[in-house]
């Protein structure tokens, strides 16, 4: 429990809105403090069990011993961390002084902890073991939204609404096609992920220019015992290999690579979160709005797509972020420089807390979504006589109707019909006009018949249909196992 001193020191200086609002328990402990420092000390364990089973010696003695091994398991979660901060303020160096403090509980280990190893040994592979956690976990949140989608996109299928280019009215659509839309960018995303995740590896053990010398020197010039050192690092530490070469850190062009896929999915959290936000403004759908909830501090019967504008808000932080792992990829001279380590600490943790919070967002919002189908046909009403002119038209010429004359007087009545909307606020009554014009030769239930908004949603429900049966079923049966989670929105 802290004091009321640390408590009111707490309150006073800053802390990221990412973990204080957006990012999940769950994310923010894969790049904690302890996260880091406890995969070092499996990073150390795992290195010396490897020498050890390659036979490293002295004078036919082995320098790693059993009983150093099972000193360090005995200590691998329970870290001295006052004992590293201690020895960092003298030293000046976080991963000696975790060395130093890892020590002092195996003093019969001490000797061998990071034996041939840099601190890249225990700082990179760290990092692409987090960063590989933490895409696993974006994995199940996305595919999660997904499922979400897919069910919304079913229910809706065959529902018309009217469909915008340019935000102007054009054909009709359906609700799920629409989500099909939105989902179908997720499912872009999912490969993306698919591909980067199925492709990460372990640096391994290179040493400090890459070429693994200090091991090489370590085991008498035996160049065959070396290549074998990676391969059983990876496979102790659940990865299937390590990067086959590299200069004294694994290349930076991964965390570009993983930035690109957080970026995608940010950015399809963003093209859907931006179409909710315009059809809550037209009153079509809503995002889920909890009983006691406010929407504005001075408009007390506002309901704000706040959770939409949140996933953009974020969104838009995230795809920004990607640039700095390019730059830094970019500016890497020959096989080590530190400036990528101030930047790398802020840009690849925060872009994961905020799609972790972008999904999170987006779990919440798909899980409640809200349509008004009476709004939706009350609007698909209001421009359909202006959408149905074509099928009117050539109704009208089956009748013996000349086509270029009644195209002539369609575009007529048309701009009346749409001059009494616009100028005077009525309502579209084209379909009337239409009806009072003889050269049309057809009866009021021909014309109704022509408004079924059914008529012009074209292949729309059998897309999702299809979409949903060829795409994304395939994928969530796959992976069902991960199917089920939920959201806590704190705020």
């Amino acid at each position: 429990m802290a004091s009321d001193m640390e408590q009111e020191y707490s309150a006073g200086q800053y802390q990221s809105p990412l973990s204080e609002r957006y990012a999940s328990r769950e994310m923010q402990y894969l790049f904690s403090p302890d996260m880091k420092f406890r995969t070092w000390r499996k990073l150390w364990i795992a290195l010396a069990e490897t020498e050890k089973e390659l036979g490293l010696s002295r004078g036919g003695e082995p320098v790693i011993t059993q009983e150093q091994i099972d000193e360090l398991k005995a200590h691998a979660d329970d870290i001295n961390y006052e004992e590293a901060r201690k020895r960092e303020k003298e030293v000046r160096h976080d991963v000696m002084s975790h060395v130093y403090a890892y020590g002092l509980q195996c003093p019969k280990a001490a000797g061998i902890i990071h034996l041939g190893a840099t601190s890249c040994y225990v700082g990179d592979n760290t990092d692409l073991i987090v960063m590989t956690q933490a895409l696993r976990l974006v994995k199940k949140k996305l595919l999660n939204v997904m499922d979400r989608l897919a069910g919304f996109a079913e229910r809706y299928k065959d529902l018309p609404a009217l469909a915008f280019t340019h935000f102007q009215p054009a054909q009709p659509t359906t609700v799920g096609k629409r989500a099909a839309l939105w989902l179908q960018e997720f499912c872009l995303d999912w490969e993306d992920l698919e591909y980067v995740l199925g492709g990460m590896k372990l640096l391994g053990s290179k040493g400090t220019t890459g070429t693994q010398a200090s091991f090489l020197e370590l085991f008498d010039g035996q160049y065959e015992t070396v290549e074998k050192i990676d391969p059983l690092i990876a496979r102790k530490m659940g990865f299937e290999g390590c990067y086959p070469v590299s200069g004294q850190t694994y290349s930076r062009k991964v965390d570009t690579r993983i930035a690109n896929v957080l970026a995608g999915i940010a950015a399809s959290a963003h093209k859907m979160s931006n179409d909710l936000r315009l059809l809550q403004h037209l009153k079509e759908v809503e995002e889920p709005f909890e009983k006691k909830q406010i929407g504005s501090s001075a408009m007390a019967y506002k309901r704000n797509p706040m959770r939409s504008e949140r996933i953009a808000s974020l969104a838009r932080y995230v795809m920004i972020e990607a640039l700095n792992p390019a730059v830094t990829s970019a500016v890497q001279w020959f096989e080590r420089t530190l400036d990528d380590s101030a930047n790398k600490r802020l840009s690849l943790p925060e872009a994961f807390l905020a799609v972790d919070g972008i999904l999170d967002l987006c779990l919440n919002v798909t899980d409640g979504l809200v349509v008004y189908p009476k709004v939706m046909e009350k609007r698909l009403m209001g421009e359909l006589p202006f959408l149905a002119t074509e099928n009117i038209l050539m109704d009208a010429v089956k009748k013996g109707g000349d086509r270029q004359r009644l195209h002539e007087k369609i575009r007529e009545l048309s701009m009346e019909a749409a001059r009494q909307v616009k100028e005077e606020g009525k309502e579209n009554n084209l379909l009337s006009l239409i009806e009072a014009d003889p050269a049309f030769l057809l009866r009021p239930e021909e014309l109704r018949a022509a408004m079924d908004p059914a008529r012009y949603i074209g292949c729309a429900k059998e897309q999702v249909e299809r979409f949903l049966a060829d795409v994304v079923f395939p994928i969530l049966e796959e992976n069902r196992g991960l199917l089920g989670a939920g959201a806590k929105i704190r705020v």
